[in-house]
Parts: structure tokens; C-alpha cells; sequence
């Protein structure tokens, strides 16, 4: 990826943003793999919610910060219903979802799940490319400026 984060005082996207060697990581899901060095320390699971970035704390409802009650994972339900092609709440319903009904099954389920979809490539958006905001703004644009 590009250092440059905007040009002419507007955002890029990831597709600006990308080089040749970065696009082959995200279309592989091969950009993931840092991610097991988390695992190793402890503080991620191959399955469970995404992690999100600390700056969206303030904007979730206390449904929706059940997410947390787990470890946040490298795939989840949310990934394998859809990735981030998912409105915000839809991926949040998932992820609360997967907290209730944890077991070795779901993710023996979503781990199969997740090499398919690896697999065929499904479901990938580029960030920059879709009508989906981060979760802030998102928040921000329907009058909600955090609910701490």
C-alpha cells in the first residue's frame, strides 16, 4: 500500500492505494496472516468477531458491544455471511449472534465456511468502493455522535 493517504485534500481509496504485490495479499486474504502472530500471543482466535478499531467504542449500543464478551477473531459469522459487504448492523447481529451460540461446532462450521469463501474469493470489498462508512461516520451521518 501506498504511505499517500489523500490527494487534493480528498481520501483515497484502497483501490488508489494499492500496489500490484498489496492487491494479490487482499484478493489471497495472504494480508491476514500477521494476524496469526496475535494468536500466538493470545489476544486473537482464528474465529470470532473481527476486531474493529478502539475509535468506534463510543458508537455502540450495549447489544452491540456483546461482541466483546469473546476474543475477536481473523474470520467470524459476519465473515462467512457476507464479509464486509454487510450493513453495519446485519454484521453486528452476527457477531452477537456467534457470542450466544458459541461452540466447537459453529466454529468448526465457520472454519470450513471461511476457506470456501477464501477460496472462491467471495465477498470481497475494497474499502473505499461501496456505500458502506466506517461504523463512526456511519453513526455520525444518523445523528448519533457516541453513546458513552
Amino acid at each position: 500500500m501506498l504511505v499517500e493517504t489523500e490527494k487534493d485534500g480528498k481520501a483515497l481509496t484502497d483501490t488508489e492505494r494499492l500496489t500490484k504485490v498489496g492487491r494479490f495479499l487482499r484478493k489471497t486474504s495472504l494480508d491476514e496472516i500477521p494476524q496469526c502472530i496475535n494468536i500466538i500471543k493470545g489476544e486473537m482466535s482464528f474465529i470470532g468477531p473481527r476486531p474493529l478499531p478502539v475509535i468506534y467504542l463510543p458508537y455502540y449500543t450495549d447489544y452491540e458491544i456483546q461482541r466483546h464478551n469473546v476474543k475477536p477473531g481473523i474470520s467470524g459469522l459476519a465473515q462467512v455471511n457476507g464479509r464486509n459487504d454487510l450493513p453495519w448492523e446485519e454484521r453486528f447481529r452476527y457477531d452477537v449472534e456467534y457470542v450466544n451460540n458459541l461452540s466447537f461446532k459453529l466454529d468448526t462450521q465457520i472454519f470450513i465456511r471461511t476457506i470456501q469463501k477464501v477460496l472462491k474469493r467471495e465477498n470481497i470489498q475494497i474499502r473505499g468502493t461501496t456505500n458502506i462508512k466506517d461504523f463512526h461516520i456511519y453513526r455520525q451521518s444518523q445523528g448519533k455522535e457516541g453513546f458513552s
